[in-house]
């Protein structure tokens, strides 16, 4: 699971040159990540400083993501029967855990060359990008993004990697966890991982 969301999220960072009309999906991605690389490449230190790095992706990436529906996917039908409460609390958790993941992707792969391949429309208000990923080992990854307009932007709720879709590969953990514990335990599980990851940062800053 972790090397495969290091790789979706790695793409998402790397797109070579293609429309960059922000009205389409494509188009977005890849006018953001520039955007970034941008501020990346004029301030290299930042990809050390956890707390900036932490605040680029969260200012710059994250918006077009919808994780809401994301994260209701992820949980499946028992988001159903969650109370407004523990529906914003799985999407904040949800969210902390993507956004800790995504800056690690700064470190672990040099420029990798994204190849768009198509941006198929499924309608109006949604679509799917498809492209390739290739990375210095020598690695070819096929990767996918489902896209939806909402409020007249657009946002992505699943990306596929390999044909392994992020939102379903969770949603297998996110049951069982319920199973055993209910959505209160999933909750605590998230945010002490969470919690972890954030402390592990912490020392490593000091060291």
């Amino acid at each position: 699971m972790k090397k495969l969301l290091m790789m979706l999220l790695a793409a998402t960072l790397s797109w070579s040159a293609f429309a960059q009309d922000v009205a389409t999906p494509d188009g977005l991605i890849i006018a953001t990540v520039r955007e970034v690389l941008a501020i990346v490449k004029q301030d290299k230190a930042i990809v050390s400083d956890q707390a900036r790095l932490l605040a680029l992706v969260d200012a710059k990436i994250l918006p077009h993501f919808d994780f809401k529906r994301m994260t209701q996917l992820a949980v499946g039908r028992p988001w159903r029967t969650a109370t407004p409460e523990q529906k914003e609390a799985l999407v904040k958790e949800f969210r902390t855990m993507l956004v800790r993941t995504y800056t690690k992707v700064f470190s672990t792969y040099v420029e990798p060359v994204v190849e768009v391949k198509s941006a198929r429309m499924l309608g109006e208000d949604e679509s799917t990008v498809r492209s390739v990923i290739r990375v210095p080992d020598g690695r070819v990854v096929t990767v996918d993004y489902e896209m939806k307009k909402n409020d007249g932007k657009w946002q992505a709720f699943d990306v596929t990697v390999e044909g392994i879709s992020l939102v379903t590969s969770y949603r297998g953990s996110f049951a069982d966890e319920i199973k055993q514990v209910g959505i209160d335990g999933l909750i605590k599980t998230l945010s002490e991982k969470n919690r972890d990851v954030s402390d592990v940062a912490a020392a490593g800053s000091k060291g």
